[in-house]
């Protein structure tokens, strides 16, 4: 199997660019859909986290608010807390879901859709670079791209869909994508550590042709890795 990190920051595209190699064949896990999985009551993250951030993250009916645990998180400067709960656990059912997949198809390409790739403090295999963890858990990273604003529309357009939010609104998903964006490794810095880039300031057409090119090497590599 050919393991594959795709990362990018808050509204560079990256889950277009996974959708779109899906398509291709890839199969693709999604960092932040396994954690919501294992998040959920009765899970052990879930008591990790009631555990540590109180009551006052739990809705009535049971599941974790995820907006007052952002806002903890983010606005409060306590996210490295988070992640050491989620991080770990959602690393770790990553592998054993590739490891499942590569047993039934030794020549798949398995993509792993993550926000914090590089973010991450957790993951570093057994003699791996505490420092770089991710180089033990991929083969190769990709690294989806955008310029800052462009990440802001973005983000403002997936919360807010069809409807225009008010100036106020709009003031506050402003500042939330950018604090968002300030506890993540700017793209400059990121590129210097990822294998293949995809810049995507551009048109959906635009992106789905890099993808194209992108696939017929990694589907290569996958058919002649031993």
């Amino acid at each position: 199997m050919l393991r594959v990190g795709l990362t990018g920051g808050l509204g560079s595209g990256k889950s277009t660019a996974a959708l779109l190699f899906a398509q291709y064949g890839a199969y693709v896990l999604q960092a932040d859909e396994i954690a919501r999985d294992l998040m959920q009551p009765g899970e052990a993250v879930y008591n990790a986290i009631v555990h540590r951030f109180g009551r006052g993250v739990v809705q009535q009916d049971g599941q974790l608010d995820r907006q007052a645990l952002a806002k903890i998180a983010f606005a409060d400067g306590r996210v490295e807390e988070l992640n050491a709960i989620v991080h770990p656990a959602t690393i770790a059912e990553q592998a054993a879901i590739m490891t499942e997949i590569a047993e039934e198809e030794p020549a798949a390409i398995i993509i792993v859709e993550s926000a914090l790739l590089f973010e991450t403090k957790h993951g570093a295999a057994a003699g791996g670079d505490p420092d770089a963890p991710w180089r033990s858990r991929f083969d190769c990273i990709v690294l989806v791209t955008a310029n800052d604003e462009t990440k802001i529309e973005r983000y403002i357009q997936r919360v807010c869909g069809d409807t225009p939010p008010t100036p106020e609104r709009r003031q506050e998903l402003e500042a939330e994508a950018r604090r968002r964006l300030a506890q993540q490794i700017p793209d400059a810095e990121k590129e210097s550590m990822s294998d293949f880039i995809l810049p995507n300031d551009g048109t959906l057409e635009e992106l789905e042709e890099l993808v194209e090119e992108l696939w017929e090497m990694l589907d290569f590599a996958a058919r002649n890795t031993p």
